[in-house]
């Protein structure tokens, strides 16, 4: 009989999440892990500025230049929070996982996240600056309309753009899931309880944090990109 083939994660994570991290379970956590990490923290920092803080008039330029910076380490850090959150709910769940295990899950399981960041490339194509932030009166590149219609194709892009994202954000949800139910020994279901748990611990962490860095530190200016 012909052997197992062998996995590819970054490719076959898609489709066959629990055969990747059941084939990654053993392995330390390594380098791809950190920039799958730091990719959705730059992909994350971006699609926040886009929803929450497009009043605050930043350039496109800003807008990259802090997600180039700040998105990679916010990312790296935010995976070893949510693994060792994530580790703890499991246990407490009935599950038994290592936090190299969890790491794995939580960086290949959002690679749809860390895919998106083509997105925003393919979209900057088209649109320019308004694939980043609202700017009234762009065209795309080489679009031979005008007025309302030029208007009218930048924000159906626009639109688009943000549906493909939460349709990618979605589905690294789903492989997260999956992930964690595969190494830690649980239902479907129960893994996505862990999850959205998970979720809400570590808002509120954040959230402790800003308070007290506000507190501590009422120079430090925490608010939108400016």
């Amino acid at each position: 009989m012909p052997g197992t083939p062998p996995i590819h994660p970054l490719k076959d994570v898609w489709l066959k999440p629990r055969r990747v991290f059941r084939e990654l379970g053993s392995l330390p956590v390594g380098i791809t892990d950190y920039v799958l990490a730091a990719a959705q923290g730059v992909a994350t920092y971006m699609a926040v500025y886009r929803t929450q803080f497009a009043g605050t008039h930043a350039t496109a330029a800003e807008v990259l230049q802090r997600s180039l910076s700040l998105g990679p380490i916010v990312g790296v850090l935010s995976l070893y929070l949510f693994a060792a959150i994530y580790g703890r709910l499991g246990t407490r769940a009935g599950g038994t996982s290592k936090r190299n295990q969890v790491f794995h899950v939580l960086a290949y399981g959002g690679i749809p996240v860390a895919a998106s960041l083509v997105l925003w490339a393919f979209t900057a194509l088209l649109i320019g600056e308004a694939a980043i932030i609202d700017v009234p009166g762009i065209a795309a590149p080489g679009a031979a309309i005008a007025g309302a219609d030029t208007d009218g194709f930048v924000g159906f892009v626009q639109h688009l753009e943000f549906a493909v994202y939460l349709l990618l954000l979605l589905w690294s949800v789903v492989l997260q899931v999956m992930g964690l139910s595969e190494i830690q020994g649980l239902t479907t279901r129960r893994a996505f309880g862990v999850w959205v748990l998970g979720q809400l611990l570590a808002l509120l962490a954040a959230l402790f944090v800003s308070i007290l860095i506000a507190i501590l530190f009422p120079g430090i200016v925490l608010n939108a990109p400016h």
